[in-house]
Protein backbone atom coordinates (compact mmCIF):
# COMPACT_ATOMS: atom_id res chain seq x y z
CA UNK A 1 0.00 0.00 0.00
CA UNK A 2 1.44 3.40 -0.98
CA UNK A 3 0.76 6.90 0.28
CA UNK A 4 2.10 10.45 0.01
CA UNK A 5 3.79 12.19 2.95
CA UNK A 6 5.63 15.45 3.56
CA UNK A 7 9.14 14.71 4.79
CA UNK A 8 11.07 16.14 7.73
CA UNK A 9 14.71 14.94 7.42
CA UNK A 10 16.48 14.84 10.76
CA UNK A 11 19.77 13.75 12.25
CA UNK A 12 17.98 11.16 14.36
CA UNK A 13 15.72 8.13 13.88
CA UNK A 14 12.12 8.22 15.05
CA UNK A 15 10.78 4.84 16.17
CA UNK A 16 7.11 3.80 16.33
CA UNK A 17 5.68 4.94 19.65
CA UNK A 18 8.59 7.30 20.26
CA UNK A 19 8.21 10.94 21.27
CA UNK A 20 9.68 13.66 19.05
CA UNK A 21 9.98 17.20 20.43
CA UNK A 22 11.24 19.70 17.85
CA UNK A 23 12.04 23.39 17.70
CA UNK A 24 11.07 24.44 14.17
CA UNK A 25 12.77 27.57 12.81
CA UNK A 26 13.65 26.92 9.15
CA UNK A 27 11.19 28.56 6.73
CA UNK A 28 10.14 25.44 4.80
CA UNK A 29 9.45 23.47 7.96
CA UNK A 30 7.59 26.37 9.53
CA UNK A 31 5.40 26.15 6.42
CA UNK A 32 5.02 22.40 6.96
CA UNK A 33 3.83 22.90 10.54
CA UNK A 34 1.40 25.57 9.37
CA UNK A 35 0.06 23.21 6.70
CA UNK A 36 -0.34 20.43 9.26
CA UNK A 37 -2.25 22.73 11.62
CA UNK A 38 -4.54 24.04 8.89
CA UNK A 39 -5.31 20.62 7.35
CA UNK A 40 -3.49 21.41 4.09
CA UNK A 41 -1.68 18.19 4.97
CA UNK A 42 -4.30 15.66 6.12
CA UNK A 43 -4.37 13.84 9.46
CA UNK A 44 -1.55 16.01 10.94
CA UNK A 45 0.84 13.32 9.67
CA UNK A 46 4.34 13.73 8.26
CA UNK A 47 7.30 11.47 7.63
CA UNK A 48 10.60 11.52 9.51
CA UNK A 49 13.70 10.17 7.75
CA UNK A 50 17.22 10.12 9.11
CA UNK A 51 20.07 11.82 7.30
CA UNK A 52 23.10 9.65 6.73
CA UNK A 53 26.10 10.70 8.79
CA UNK A 54 28.28 13.29 7.11
CA UNK A 55 25.65 14.37 4.58
CA UNK A 56 23.34 17.33 4.21
CA UNK A 57 20.02 17.20 2.40
CA UNK A 58 19.89 19.26 -0.77
CA UNK A 59 17.88 19.38 -3.96
CA UNK A 60 20.31 17.09 -5.76
CA UNK A 61 21.29 14.92 -2.82
CA UNK A 62 18.37 12.64 -1.94
CA UNK A 63 20.85 9.77 -1.54
CA UNK A 64 21.73 11.30 1.83
CA UNK A 65 18.42 10.02 3.25
CA UNK A 66 17.94 6.55 4.68
CA UNK A 67 15.28 4.71 2.72
CA UNK A 68 13.22 3.57 5.75
CA UNK A 69 11.51 6.16 7.92
CA UNK A 70 8.63 6.53 10.37
CA UNK A 71 5.45 8.56 10.12
CA UNK A 72 4.73 11.01 12.93
CA UNK A 73 1.48 12.50 14.23
CA UNK A 74 1.61 16.16 15.26
CA UNK A 75 0.25 16.22 18.82
CA UNK A 76 1.05 19.63 20.31
CA UNK A 77 2.08 22.96 18.85
CA UNK A 78 3.29 26.12 20.56
CA UNK A 79 3.70 29.14 18.30
CA UNK A 80 6.69 31.34 19.08
CA UNK A 81 7.85 34.79 17.92
CA UNK A 82 9.12 35.19 14.34
CA UNK A 83 6.96 32.32 13.07
CA UNK A 84 8.86 29.62 14.94
CA UNK A 85 7.22 26.62 16.62
CA UNK A 86 7.86 24.15 19.40
CA UNK A 87 6.08 20.91 18.55
CA UNK A 88 5.64 17.44 20.00
CA UNK A 89 4.88 14.45 17.82
CA UNK A 90 4.54 10.68 18.22
CA UNK A 91 6.00 8.00 15.96
CA UNK A 92 3.42 5.84 14.20
CA UNK A 93 4.23 3.52 11.28
CA UNK A 94 7.31 2.58 9.26
CA UNK A 95 7.57 3.30 5.58
CA UNK A 96 10.01 2.87 2.71
CA UNK A 97 10.79 5.79 0.41
CA UNK A 98 9.80 5.17 -3.20
CA UNK A 99 10.03 8.61 -4.84
CA UNK A 100 10.80 12.16 -3.70
CA UNK A 101 9.18 15.28 -5.13
CA UNK A 102 11.03 18.59 -4.76
CA UNK A 103 8.44 20.75 -6.51
CA UNK A 104 4.99 20.00 -5.04
CA UNK A 105 5.61 22.03 -1.86
CA UNK A 106 8.30 24.19 -0.21
CA UNK A 107 9.31 21.06 1.73
CA UNK A 108 10.06 17.58 0.38
CA UNK A 109 7.13 15.33 -0.50
CA UNK A 110 7.50 11.58 -0.95
CA UNK A 111 5.60 8.62 -2.25
CA UNK A 112 6.06 5.85 0.29
CA UNK A 113 5.01 2.28 0.87
CA UNK A 114 4.06 1.19 4.36
CA UNK A 115 6.33 -1.42 5.87
CA UNK A 116 4.50 -3.94 8.09
CA UNK A 117 6.19 -6.64 10.14
CA UNK A 118 6.83 -10.04 8.60
CA UNK A 119 6.11 -13.36 10.37
CA UNK A 120 9.12 -14.59 12.39
CA UNK A 121 10.96 -17.63 11.06
CA UNK A 122 10.56 -19.27 14.47
CA UNK A 123 7.76 -18.33 16.80
CA UNK A 124 6.04 -19.68 19.90
CA UNK A 125 4.55 -18.31 23.09
CA UNK A 126 7.42 -19.69 25.16
CA UNK A 127 10.00 -18.14 22.84
CA UNK A 128 8.29 -14.76 23.09
CA UNK A 129 8.24 -15.00 26.88
CA UNK A 130 11.94 -15.89 27.06
CA UNK A 131 12.90 -13.04 24.75
CA UNK A 132 10.75 -10.59 26.69
CA UNK A 133 12.34 -11.62 29.99
CA UNK A 134 15.91 -11.51 28.67
CA UNK A 135 15.41 -8.15 26.95
CA UNK A 136 13.81 -6.68 30.09
CA UNK A 137 16.72 -7.99 32.17
CA UNK A 138 19.17 -6.31 29.76
CA UNK A 139 17.19 -3.07 30.16
CA UNK A 140 17.51 -3.29 33.97
CA UNK A 141 21.21 -4.03 33.67
CA UNK A 142 21.64 -0.98 31.45
CA UNK A 143 20.07 1.29 34.07
CA UNK A 144 21.98 -0.40 36.89
CA UNK A 145 25.13 1.26 35.54
CA UNK A 146 23.84 4.47 37.13
CA UNK A 147 24.84 6.75 34.27
CA UNK A 148 21.24 7.25 33.14
CA UNK A 149 19.85 7.99 36.59
CA UNK A 150 19.30 6.12 39.79
CA UNK A 151 16.08 4.26 39.03
CA UNK A 152 14.88 2.08 36.17
CA UNK A 153 11.91 3.58 34.31
CA UNK A 154 8.86 1.33 34.18
CA UNK A 155 7.96 0.35 30.66
CA UNK A 156 4.36 -0.12 29.63
CA UNK A 157 3.44 -3.56 30.96
CA UNK A 158 0.80 -3.87 28.24
CA UNK A 159 3.28 -3.35 25.42
CA UNK A 160 3.15 -6.05 22.78
CA UNK A 161 6.28 -8.07 22.10
CA UNK A 162 6.25 -6.59 18.59
CA UNK A 163 6.59 -3.09 20.08
CA UNK A 164 8.89 -3.82 23.02
CA UNK A 165 12.15 -3.42 21.09
CA UNK A 166 11.17 0.13 20.14
CA UNK A 167 10.36 1.02 23.76
CA UNK A 168 13.68 -0.39 24.97
CA UNK A 169 15.65 1.39 22.27
CA UNK A 170 13.96 4.71 23.00
CA UNK A 171 15.12 4.38 26.62
CA UNK A 172 18.75 3.87 25.60
CA UNK A 173 21.37 6.15 24.06
CA UNK A 174 22.08 4.58 20.68
CA UNK A 175 23.71 5.74 17.48
CA UNK A 176 21.67 6.72 14.45
CA UNK A 177 22.95 3.57 12.71
CA UNK A 178 21.78 1.32 15.57
CA UNK A 179 18.33 2.91 15.66
CA UNK A 180 18.05 2.76 11.87
CA UNK A 181 18.86 -0.94 11.88
CA UNK A 182 16.13 -1.56 14.46
CA UNK A 183 13.64 0.49 12.46
CA UNK A 184 14.35 -1.43 9.26
CA UNK A 185 14.08 -4.88 10.90
CA UNK A 186 10.67 -6.38 10.04
CA UNK A 187 10.99 -9.62 12.05
CA UNK A 188 9.64 -8.58 15.50
CA UNK A 189 11.48 -11.31 17.42
CA UNK A 190 14.79 -10.63 15.69
CA UNK A 191 14.21 -6.94 16.46
CA UNK A 192 13.83 -7.79 20.15
CA UNK A 193 17.02 -9.88 20.06
CA UNK A 194 18.77 -6.93 18.44
CA UNK A 195 17.55 -4.53 21.14
CA UNK A 196 18.75 -6.93 23.84
CA UNK A 197 22.23 -7.14 22.25
CA UNK A 198 22.45 -3.37 22.00
CA UNK A 199 21.45 -2.88 25.64
CA UNK A 200 24.03 -5.41 26.82
CA UNK A 201 26.70 -3.80 24.66
CA UNK A 202 25.92 -0.33 26.00
CA UNK A 203 25.83 -1.65 29.59
CA UNK A 204 29.35 -2.99 29.26
CA UNK A 205 30.53 0.24 27.68
CA UNK A 206 29.04 2.32 30.49
CA UNK A 207 30.51 0.06 33.17
CA UNK A 208 33.97 0.39 31.62
CA UNK A 209 33.53 4.14 31.36
CA UNK A 210 32.78 4.38 35.08
CA UNK A 211 35.89 2.37 35.84
CA UNK A 212 38.41 4.62 34.06
CA UNK A 213 41.01 6.24 36.36
CA UNK A 214 41.04 9.94 37.27
CA UNK A 215 40.94 12.47 35.74
CA UNK A 216 38.82 10.75 33.05
CA UNK A 217 36.52 9.30 35.72
CA UNK A 218 35.14 12.78 36.33
CA UNK A 219 33.91 12.93 32.76
CA UNK A 220 32.48 9.42 33.01
CA UNK A 221 30.39 10.41 36.05
CA UNK A 222 28.82 13.36 34.25
CA UNK A 223 28.55 12.14 30.67
CA UNK A 224 25.83 13.82 28.67
CA UNK A 225 22.98 11.61 27.45
CA UNK A 226 22.38 13.85 24.43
Amino acid sequence: MTDTLPLFPLGTVLLPGGRLPLHVFEARYRQLVSDLINDVVPDRRFGVVAIRQGWEVGADNVDSLHDVGCSAHLDQVQQLPEGRFDINSTGEHRFRLLQIDHHAAPYLMARVEWLPDTPPERDSESLRERLTMSASAAHQRYHATGLRGGSTPRLDEGAEVDELAYALADDCVLTVEDRQELLAQTDPLERLRMARRLLLRESEFLRELRAVPAPLAEFAQHASVN
